[in-house]
């Protein structure tokens, strides 16, 4: 089982990020949840290993105090 990687590890971060923001643009509210659903189901089943998906899980439940 891989263990969650939480070091950088996208080449380009600012153009991820860019273009994460782009898909939101000109989408109500409703569409943007369904929209990071859809995302986040995909990138899920890319990951397909069950330990790594529930910590991360475990560690996107954690706020900030």
């Amino acid at each position: 089982m891989a263990k969650l990687i939480t070091a950088p590890n996208i080449t380009r971060p600012d153009e991820i990020y860019n273009r994460l923001i782009a898909l939101h643009e000109d989408v109500n509210e409703s569409d943007c949840r369904r929209i990071d659903a859809r995302l986040i189901l995909l990138l899920l089943n890319h990951i397909g290993d069950e330990a790594a998906i529930l910590e991360a899980f475990e560690r996107a439940r954690l706020l900030p105090a």
